[in-house]
């Protein structure tokens, strides 16, 4: 994906798996009205989305995301048609999935996928959402500002971070990830974006930590 490759230390390594597991919500999963598949670079969403739509937790599931500057080489369609083609491929049928495939950001993921719903006559009150691992907290941020009357609970591929990093095959490039999450995590409340989170002392000197060693290619620019 175009960054180069670093060396990580132990130290570094210990720091980014605190972020990792706080980036994670540890949901306990029900059934629900309605699963959203949000787009990104990860197909691993799509599998999992797959495989709690086998396992009878929703009949609807919507695959949101057009493309970004990161996917449109891997998913030329856009990440939601791409999405819809592989949870086919693993049998979750034609007819129970919607496609919205216009968001450019976690924002629209829920804004138009909520709209797509509405199209269908689908009022939800339960949703799970489905992302990258390290993109739960803030999806739910995210959903718990602009949707809040709906009850919200995420869900990712059950990936510990070093078989992440082995799914992704560039070990800075998802530590920049990480801290670029959280940095989102922290700075999108002020600006009206998600509900705000409580960050733990660890976690935030870790991120701190962290950007001061150069993980800082995901960061937004204030």
């Amino acid at each position: 994906m175009g960054e180069n490759q670093q060396a990580i230390t132990e130290d570094q390594w210990q720091r980014a798996a605190l972020i990792w597991d706080y980036h994670q919500m540890h949901h306990a999963l029900r059934p629900v009205d309605v699963a959203i598949g949000l787009g990104s670079h990860d197909l691993g969403v799509a599998t999992h989305s797959a495989e709690l739509y086998h396992a009878g937790l929703f009949p609807t599931l919507v695959f949101t995301g057009g493309n970004s500057p990161t996917t449109a080489q891997v998913f030329p369609r856009g990440e939601a048609v791409h999405f819809r083609e592989h949870a086919i491929t693993l049998g979750v049928p034609t007819e129970a999935i919607l496609l919205e495939p216009n968001a450019a950001n976690t924002g629209q993921n829920i804004t138009l996928s909520r709209d797509i719903l509405t199209t269908a006559g689908i009022t939800p009150t339960t949703i799970l959402l489905v992302s990258k691992p390290y993109m739960e907290r803030r999806s739910y941020a995210t959903a718990r500002k602009l949707w809040p009357d709906v009850q919200i609970l995420c869900a990712s591929e059950p990936l510990e971070l070093d078989d992440y990093v082995k799914s992704i095959g560039n070990e800075k490039l998802v530590l920049d990830m990480l801290v670029g999450d959280l940095q989102r995590v922290i700075e999108y409340p002020k600006r009206g974006f998600a509900i705000e989170q409580e960050v733990p002392e660890d976690v935030h000197g870790a991120y701190e930590s962290l950007i001061r060693d150069g993980f800082t290619s995901r960061l937004i620019v204030s």
